[in-house]
């Protein structure tokens, strides 16, 4: 999730527990733990491009790290000799905050190292994009009203008003695997594995992607109620595996071990770029609806000393509000009812 929100479900979450004991304090340091796992993003190195991937929501997100991280979160304070006598509640307030980060990124769907160190699972839900303005704003305009008021009751109906949004994503994720189901049997497809991704701010729209085969489908889904759930046919693009690599690449030790770290970044779906074949991407996400143009890869040049390129497209990455809220609203073009079995045209 954006650093934004991190602080403010931090802060938030800090007032409502100990706002009447703290006062600013408890949403200054909740604040504060919630954006501290994304330190992370200082592991970095230029000369192994994929480490950044690797250790970002990794052990500073985990649920093991939260005692640690509720600790540097409070330090600021107890460093202070005004604050000791409440350092039992800043430690709380620091550890929701940080507790908060791990679990709210879990409901995204980049992956999250929960577990660690027992488990190399990364915890994704799939619920909620990055950016979320909806979720933003109610937390927002509950911790201001709980600061200015005093009062603990903004703070925790915001927290009840962002578990119901989160809850109703989660429930039309649901939902949206189920339309995919029907999508799949309508084509004939047997499914191998099959995911469901928000896009960007809101619970409408779907980003359908499965594979059947070795090929990966995507398909654009909207769902409002029962006879407003429409689709849009995407594309499709070949799963890219170790063994399709060139023998170049397959015979450099360096470009399979990074293959696998990206591989795993990307959960395994893993594909070559439509307008750039030298590039891999993951194919959770893509630039456009039409075609696959990944947001980010990686490129290998099989036999130099840093044989793993890091391709980063973020930068293009831009969501028209005015054709998100074509697809929204139904009027976008391309737009269809579910098909009946064996006919998805």
């Amino acid at each position: 999730m954006d650093p934004l929100t991190h602080a403010l479900l931090g802060a938030t979450a800090a007032q409502a527990a100990l706002g009447p004991r703290l006062g600013r304090q408890a949403w200054l340091v909740g604040g504060l733990g919630g954006v501290l796992p994304d330190l992370d993003i200082l592991i970095r190195s230029s000369a192994d491009p994929l480490l950044a991937i690797e250790y970002h929501r990794h052990f500073t997100h985990a649920l093991a790290f939260i005692p640690v991280g509720g600790i540097i979160a409070a330090s600021p304070w107890l460093l202070r000799q005004r604050h000791r006598p409440d350092w039992r509640a800043l430690l709380v307030a620091g550890t929701l905050g940080y507790a908060s980060h791990g679990v709210l990124d879990a409901c995204t769907n980049y992956g999250t190292h929960l577990l660690w160190p027992f488990s190399p699972l990364r915890v994704a839900w799939h619920w909620i994009t990055t950016i979320g303005p909806l979720l933003t704003l109610i937390l927002l305009f509950g911790l201001v009203f709980a600061v200015r008021r005093r009062s603990r009751s903004p703070a925790l109906l915001a927290l009840l008003l962002g578990l119901g949004y989160v809850s109703l994503a989660a429930w039309q994720r649901e939902r949206a695997l189920d339309m995919q189901a029907q999508i799949a049997a309508a084509r004939g497809h047997p499914v191998t594995r099959a995911e469901m991704f928000p896009t960007v701010g809101n619970p409408v729209l779907w980003r359908s992607v499965y594979q059947s085969g070795g090929t990966l489908y995507t398909d654009r889904l909207r769902l409002l109620g029962a006879e407003m759930t429409l689709w849009k046919e995407g594309s499709h693009v070949d799963l890219l595996l170790e063994k399709d690599l060139s023998p170049q690449a397959r015979a450099d030790q360096r470009v399979r071990r990074d293959f696998a770290r990206f591989s795993y970044f990307s959960a395994g779906w893993t594909a070559h770029a439509a307008s750039d074949p030298t590039v891999i991407g993951d194919a959770r996400y893509s630039l456009r609806t039409d075609a696959f143009e990944p947001i980010w890869g990686v490129r290998f040049h099989p036999g130099t000393a840093v044989p793993t390129e890091w391709v980063d497209f973020t930068t293009r990455n831009r969501v028209p509000i005015s054709e998100l809220w074509r697809e929204i609203s139904g009027t976008a073009s391309g737009y269809r009812s579910m098909p009946s079995p064996g006919n998805s045209r």
